[in-house]
């Protein structure tokens, strides 16, 4: 897996400790992250997916996303992720599933996406775009690949609370995810070209929840078995060692607090138009068109 950039977006040395989303995306489960089927079939409404309708999905984990839009929305997915073996094994679960023919996988970084200009309708960038990539340069190689027109959606942890500097860099190495402020993806996303914009706030389950739960990310203590925990640091071991191991664990129960109690970090849903006519139909008005939210 690629260096996670550090607090201020720059690139930095190699983990010696695995983050949360790697060891997540180690295990032979497959799952939708915290409100991941509502929070996907929100995108599907908002940016009117249907049959043929081309959908990239940059750092796509698993796939679950892309595997559930196809099923449910038809739609033809090529998913992004820079984890070589990450890649080999959900390529291979799409041929096994019968899905070779409507999703595809290639490695690639998201700063450096292997797409001609204007190729999707819509540009998906998951909460693992700027593990291994700047925030602005990811985003910028969303639009890029997006025909005019087409809908660019952002799933990211956000900060919602001030966090000092040093503690905001171990944050983001024992997630292996680098949130920005709401209003930060909101600059880069108009500076790239992108309008109508659309935010959501799904930290506790989206707009329509009641549930009152703050889990922006998901909790590996909570969502795997003893034995799988057991497989997935046995491949954790071989890449990062015992030592890297005992220390992810050893802060993940400071982390889980500092995130629970202290609510610091959110999760939010950007989503806009990049400026030209539509390639395919209208997103739905009023409740799921583009509001223009600020």
């Amino acid at each position: 897996m690629a260096a996670p950039a550090d607090a201020r977006g720059v690139e930095g040395t190699e983990s010696r400790s695995p983050s949360i989303l790697e060891l997540i995306h180690l295990g032979k489960r497959r799952f939708f992250p915290p409100y991941g089927e509502g929070l996907y079939r929100r995108v599907a409404i908002l940016t009117g997916l249907g049959p043929g309708v081309e959908v990239l999905d940059v750092e796509c984990g698993n796939g679950m996303a892309l595997e559930y839009l196809a099923r449910e929305h038809g739609v033809q997915g090529t998913g992004v992720a820079a984890d070589s073996q990450l890649v080999s094994r959900v390529r291979e679960h799409f041929r096994e599933a019968g899905l070779a023919g409507d999703l595809t996988l290639q490695e690639a970084s998201p700063a450096d996406l292997p797409f001609r200009d204007e190729t999707f309708d819509v540009a998906m960038g998951e909460v693992g775009l700027a593990a291994s990539a700047r925030p602005e340069e990811a985003i910028r190689e969303l639009v890029r690949v997006l025909r005019p027109g087409g809908r660019v959606v952002l799933i990211q942890l956000v900060w919602k609370a001030a966090v000092d500097e040093l503690r905001k860099g171990i944050l983001i190495d024992h997630l292996g995810a680098v949130p920005l402020m709401t209003v930060e993806l909101r600059r880069v996303l108009l500076t790239a070209g992108v309008q109508d914009l659309h935010i959501e706030d799904w930290t506790e389950g989206g707009p329509a929840s009641r549930s009152g739960r703050l889990m922006p990310f998901p909790d590996f203590a909570e969502i795997f078995t003893l034995r799988e925990k057991l497989g997935i640091l046995r491949k954790a071991r071989r890449r990062r060692g015992w030592r890297g191991v005992r220390a992810a664990f050893r802060r993940e129960m400071e982390v889980h607090r500092f995130l629970t109690e202290e609510r610091v970090m959110g999760l939010s849903l950007l989503m806009g138009v990049k400026s030209g006519s539509p390639p395919y139909g209208e997103a739905p008005a009023g409740e799921g068109g583009f509001s223009g939210s600020p």
